[in-house]
């Protein structure tokens, strides 16, 4: 039995993108392996951009794509990075300079109309150097029952994004909790402030770069170390 072949891409682009190589189940240093899974070795891989004919629908809504921000002045290759089309599902990645005028284009166009944006959701690659962060916009057409992705970069050094809300209202929270979490800011937000974690909390917890530590828990009259101070399976 053979499997299927990698997608063909452009000359000297890359058919993968392998940003990082995880060593133990959760990838953590300078701590003892309490998980017993340290010999666990697993790369950490972007898949491939996709080439089209995309197959189904995803052709039909590319081209109307592409017609409607060049009706709006905008070079298809200047707003998108690439497609993806992986699992059934198709992503666009997004510069984040055009992300306004992209959403826009997806929200008014009558042959596009993804008129709601169920959130954002951030994801910390510390390792995809200069390009660290990552938000993930998930957006349903309710006129023609199609749903896709937008997935925009930004770096650690400037973790800016423009926020949605103006667009899809419904993101406000969600980018509050994206900040929250993952330190990206949403420019023009209305009050981008946190959502879960008190005020003066310091860091982001979700990113891959936040202490481990923590604090220790009662249970049933026994104490439960933080995991930094638990025992190692070596």
């Amino acid at each position: 039995m053979t499997s299927n072949p990698l997608p063909v891409v452009p000359a000297g682009a890359r058919q993968i993108d392998v940003i990082d190589v995880q060593h133990g189940a959760f990838g953590i240093h300078g701590s003892g392996d309490t998980s017993g899974f340290g010999g666990l070795i697993d790369p950490r891989v972007l898949p491939a951009p996709s080439l089209p004919p995309f197959g189904g629908w995803f052709d039909e809504l590319a081209e109307e794509l592409e017609l409607s921000l060049t009706a709006r002045g905008i070079p298809m290759a200047s707003a998108v990075e690439k497609v993806v089309v992986d699992r059934g599902e198709i992503t666009f990645f997004v510069r984040r300079e055009l992300l306004l005028a992209f959403a826009t284009t997806l929200r008014d166009e009558p042959g596009l109309r993804f008129e709601f944006c169920s959130g954002v959701n951030g994801v910390h690659y510390p390792n995809d150097l200069g390009r660290e962060l990552h938000a993930v916009y998930h957006l349903f057409s309710i006129t023609h029952n199609r749903r896709i992705r937008l997935e925009v970069a930004a770096p650690d050094a400037d973790p800016h994004l423009p926020s949605l809300v103006a667009i899809y209202p419904t993101n406000d929270w969600h980018e509050r909790e994206t900040w929250d979490f993952f330190g990206i800011i949403f420019d023009g937000h209305p009050a981008l402030t946190r959502i879960e974690m008190p005020d003066d909390w310091p860091g982001h917890p979700q990113r891959k770069d936040y202490p481990l530590g923590g604090i220790p828990v009662e249970y049933k009259g026994a104490t439960i170390p933080p995991p930094d101070q638990r025992r190692a399976y070596n």
